[in-house]
């Protein structure tokens, strides 16, 4: 589709041309033949044409006229039309060309990013990439003064290429497949460590509840043995038995609360 462009264009522009030469023969003939049978020098058209069955008189020489006043204003519009498709003309050229220079210049690009222009000085330089861009089947078609100015933004560009040249952008894509491997790598050792913190955070949790109603059993065993010490009675003769008895359900007790 690309490479028809042109030559639809050019279609399109002898067809118009010759609408134009069309237009302006037909209004002039249409003027000359009603000037001279204005005169009487030619005869008027003869068109019968009847009207709810009434004959129209000189239907032949109305019609005449109103073709001749209609060339004659078409002719008042091809000046203006001709400018405009010459400017639409000239900007879809201008686009043409536009579009074959950026293609160039990214082949250009791409060539030179790859690193196989070696040519020191600037002739040289514009030679080769000129030399590269004439061999190229895609560009086959493309004028020498377009690969001429594709060659020499490619040579002004050489800098851009060299910067992001393909093997720089290679090595600094796998450094960034590196670093996300080993953040991926971090990430899963950080959820593992977020999951291990919440394991003993709840098993210390579940520790010191436990340690808590302990606790509190405790407690509450404590407070009943004071309450019933004091009201064990004490048999004669046995005073020193029962007070052994008595220190040692205190020592039990002491012994469960450490």
């Amino acid at each position: 589709m690309h490479l028809l462009r042109p030559h639809l264009s050019a279609l399109q522009s002898i067809l118009q041309a010759v609408s134009f030469a069309w237009i302006a023969l037909a209004a002039v003939a249409l003027v000359t033949c009603s000037v001279l049978a204005g005169f009487g020098l030619l005869p008027w058209i003869d068109l019968p044409l009847s009207l709810n069955d009434v004959p129209v008189q000189h239907a032949g020489t109305y019609a005449q006229l109103l073709l001749t006043a209609l060339a004659v204003s078409l002719c008042f519009f091809l000046p203006s039309h001709r400018r405009v498709m010459k400017l639409e003309h000239a900007h879809h050229s201008f686009a043409l060309r536009m579009e074959d220079v950026a293609r160039a210049y990214a082949l250009a690009h791409a060539a030179d990013r790859r690193g196989l222009f070696h040519a020191a000085s600037e002739f040289d330089a514009v030679k080769e990439r000129m030399m590269h861009l004439r061999a190229h089947p895609d560009l086959e078609t493309l004028e020498p003064d377009i690969l001429e100015l594709a060659a020499q933004m490619s040579r002004i560009s050489c800098d851009l290429a060299q910067t992001y040249a393909d093997e720089k952008v290679d090595r600094a894509r796998d450094f960034l497949l590196q670093r996300q491997r080993e953040m991926a790598v971090f990430q899963e050792r950080l959820d593992n460590a977020k999951a291990l913190h919440m394991d003993i955070h709840q098993w210390s949790n579940r520790l010191e509840l436990d340690e808590a109603v302990a606790q509190s059993q405790l407690n509450h065993l404590i407070a009943e043995l004071e309450e019933i010490l004091p009201e064990i009675k004490r048999p004669k003769g046995s005073t020193a038995t029962s007070e052994q008895n008595a220190g040692g359900v205190v020592r039990l007790a002491n012994l469960a609360a450490e």
